[in-house]
C-alpha cells in the first residue's frame, strides 16, 4: 500500500505566532495590575509589588527580544512556565490576603497560561501530512483528521507547497519543509490524481 509522508509547517503556527506577542503582553498587564494591587492593600507588600511589577515588564518586553534567543521555541516555553507558575503560586498569596476574586483569576491565568504554553510546544514539533489509499492524514492541535478521498477537488504538491482543495470550497495551503525532487513530486502528484 503506498504511503507519502511530508513534513509541513504546521497550520496553526502562523495564527500562533502572530498571536504570541498579545498574549505576552497581556500576562505583563495582569501582572503589573497585581502589582498595583498588591501596592494599594491595607498593608502592602513592597517585595511582593515589586516583583509583580518587574514580571510585568519582563512579559511586556519578552516578544521584542525573544527573536534574539538562539532558541525562540525554548524561550518561549521557559516564559510560559513561568507565567503559568507565577500565576498558579499568586493565587495563594491573594488567597492569603483574603481577596479571593483576584485569587480565582489568577487561577484561570494560570490554567490558561500552561495551556497556551502546551499547544504551542505542540505546535511547534515537527508535523506530518499522512498521504494514503484512504485519503489525507491532517495534523491538529490535539489529534489528527482523516479526509477521506470522496471529500476532496484535488490535491497537489507544488513549489513546497502541498494544496488541498476540498469540496466544500475549502482550499488549505501546507508549507512543505523537506525538500522533494521532481521525480518523486511528479510521482505524487500522479498517484493523487489516480485517487480523485
Amino acid at each position: 500500500m503506498k504511503q507519502y509522508k511530508i513534513r509541513i509547517l504546521h497550520p496553526n503556527a502562523v495564527t500562533r505566532l502572530r498571536l504570541q506577542p498579545v498574549m505576552h503582553g497581556l500576562a505583563g498587564i495582569l501582572f503589573l495590575m497585581n502589582g498595583i494591587g498588591v501596592y494599594n492593600g491595607p498593608n502592602p507588600n513592597w517585595g511582593m509589588a515589586i516583583f509583580f511589577i518587574l514580571l510585568g515588564l519582563g512579559c511586556l518586553a519578552f516578544p521584542f527580544v525573544m527573536k534574539r534567543f538562539r532558541n525562540v521555541q525554548s524561550a518561549n516555553s521557559l516564559a510560559r512556565m513561568v507565567q503559568a507558575f507565577v500565576s498558579l503560586t499568586g493565587c495563594l498569596y491573594f488567597l492569603s490576603h483574603m481577596q479571593p476574586l483576584i485569587a480565582v483569576l489568577l487561577f484561570l491565568t494560570g490554567i490558561a497560561s500552561a495551556y497556551i504554553g502546551w499547544a504551542e510546544y505542540k505546535i511547534f514539533q515537527p508535523c506530518f501530512v499522512k498521504i494514503d489509499m484512504m485519503g489525507v492524514l491532517l495534523p491538529g492541535t490535539f489529534s489528527d483528521k482523516l479526509v477521506s478521498w470522496n471529500q476532496l477537488n484535488n490535491v497537489i504538491l507544488r513549489n513546497d507547497l502541498l494544496t488541498v482543495d476540498f469540496k466544500n470550497n475549502k482550499v488549505l495551503q501546507l508549507e512543505v519543509l523537506d525538500e522533494t525532487g521532481a521525480v518523486t513530486t511528479e510521482e505524487m502528484n500522479a498517484f493523487f490524481r489516480s485517487r480523485l
